[in-house]
């Protein structure tokens, strides 16, 4: 089976970090391939489109050369992209879909990114030193101890693939304005968010749920990024889920 894995705002393939690898341990008849949205990672140098659908047509034409039915895994605004892609996709193409920490349109904006976490991402974004800026997105992000290794190596990253102000504004309006069709794009999707994720509140990941009736799984101390701070619980519930 073919997974396509899609990062967040303003992030890429790198920040995965070794969670990719622990997949493949796991799951060694998986195929795992990290796409970058528009305007990062390998495609660092384009535009980021204003919506979420054209960022979804993009992808989608990126991963032509994958075979179907293909699944995917995402997180945050990845999973926005992820939603929207198989509420567009034939019947069929998309095998599984599991979504991290992510919100949309269902929600009350208050619920899809906390009112404290706003001026936080907005100094991001307009913080020009990238070493404390990195630092700091890991600090808001993450509810475990960062070690002065991974902020390095965070630097390294976007000093390598700057992601562009122009761009990181241009996602963050294309999430705020998201929202999905109203029709139920598959029968089961497995949604994972964190109790402690201090950007997007964990009752979005319940709304989308009732909603649906899919399959979600709730951590009780985690940050936004879930796969950063607690890996083997996600890959657990992965193998839990998918021998259903």
């Amino acid at each position: 089976m073919h997974w396509i894995l899609l990062r967040g705002l303003a992030r890429e393939h790198a920040h995965w970090g070794s969670f990719p690898d622990r997949l493949r341990e796991v799951f060694p008849g998986h195929q795992f391939h990290m796409v970058d949205l528009p305007g990062t990672g390998v495609r660092y140098r384009e535009d980021s489109p204003g919506t979420v659908a054209a960022i979804r047509e993009v992808v989608s034409r990126h991963v032509s050369h994958i075979p179907g039915p293909f699944s995917i895994l995402a997180i945050s605004m990845g999973g926005m992209v992820a939603l929207d892609w198989a509420q567009h996709a034939a019947e069929g193409q998309i095998q599984n879909l599991v979504l991290i920490n992510t919100s949309f349109g269902f929600s009350p904006p208050w619920q899809r990114m906390r009112p404290g976490a706003w001026p936080r991402v907005l100094r991001l974004l307009g913080r020009r030193e990238l070493f404390d800026r990195e630092r700091d997105i890991l600090r808001l992000t993450s509810n475990r101890e960062v070690p002065l290794s991974l902020a390095k190596r965070w630097y390294s990253i976007q000093r390598q693939r700057p992601v562009s102000t122009r761009n990181a504004v241009s996602q963050l309006a294309a999430a705020a304005r998201y929202k999905p069709g109203k029709k139920r794009p598959m029968s089961d999707a497995l949604i994972l968010a964190s109790r402690g994720d201090r950007i997007v509140h964990w009752r979005c990941s319940v709304a989308l749920e009732e909603r649906w009736q899919w399959t979600m799984k709730l951590h009780p101390d985690a940050g936004h990024d879930l796969p950063l701070d607690d890996p083997e619980w996600i890959i657990q519930q992965l193998c839990n889920w998918l021998s259903r």
